[in-house]
């Protein structure tokens, strides 16, 4: 199989970090971002959660969101209940859960 070469930025006392945890599993950075590709390739997916503490909302995805929610309340059933009903349901919610 040919090999490529990859160049990566990062910080440098990550750097210094990543490499000394890659020593102490017997391995050198080059094989611990291979291991990583393979992964990714295999799953078709990143490997491990990404995500950001902070949500932007927008209006477009918020009526994603309400729209999904309406799907999901029409597929169970309960797409016709009153405000009361809903918010004897939240109610009784928040008391099982003691909020």
């Amino acid at each position: 199989m040919a090999q490529a070469t990859f160049s990566v930025r990062m910080d440098e006392a990550l750097k210094h970090q990543f490499d000394s945890l890659c020593q102490d599993f017997g391995m050198n950075m080059t094989t611990a971002i291979n291991i990583f590709a393979r992964a990714v390739v295999r799953q078709r997916r990143i490997p491990f959660e990404i995500s950001s503490p902070e949500t932007q909302i927008t209006r477009n995805g918020a009526m994603q969101a309400f729209q999904a929610l309406r799907a999901q309340a029409k597929n169970n059933g309960v797409s016709d209940m009153t405000i009361e009903e809903i918010n004897a349901e939240i109610d009784k919610a928040r008391m099982e859960t003691g909020g």
